[in-house]
């Protein structure tokens, strides 16, 4: 069964990974949840899953010519930098707060995208 489960975590972390929203939102969850593995553990096989996964997605959007360079560098600077610095503070942190921070960031993310729909759904109908 836990191999049915990886395999389906893989093809739905793979799907929103390949689309750019980042596997990581529904596979940290998923893993947490239904194999009950650790949040620090579950970090690293996002990780790890999400290179393997970022490598075909690169390709593919780089192909269709939807990858900017020059913003990329910036972003990836300071990106490394706070990589960095959330490895260490996560070395250092429960894995019950992070399941708390991690589940608290989920929520936020939901509600903006609540009012991005309520915004959006609003404005097509002044139309």
């Amino acid at each position: 069964m836990e191999i049915v489960l990886l395999i389906s975590f893989g093809i739905i972390g793979g799907i929103f990974g390949g689309m750019g929203m980042g596997g990581g939102t529904v596979l940290i969850p998923l893993l947490t949840i239904f194999l009950s593995i650790n949040q620090k553990l579950a970090q690293g096989y996002n990780l790890l899953a999400f290179l393997l996964m970022a490598i075909f997605a690169i390709i593919i959007h780089s192909k269709n010519k939807l990858i900017d360079l020059k913003s990329i560098i910036v972003l990836d600077i300071f990106g490394i930098i706070f990589c960095v610095l959330g490895s260490l503070l996560v070395s250092v942190v429960e894995n019950k707060v992070l399941h708390y921070v991690f589940a608290v960031f989920l929520i936020i993310l939901a509600l903006i995208e609540i009012v991005k729909l309520i915004k959006e759904n609003k404005k097509n109908k002044d139309m």
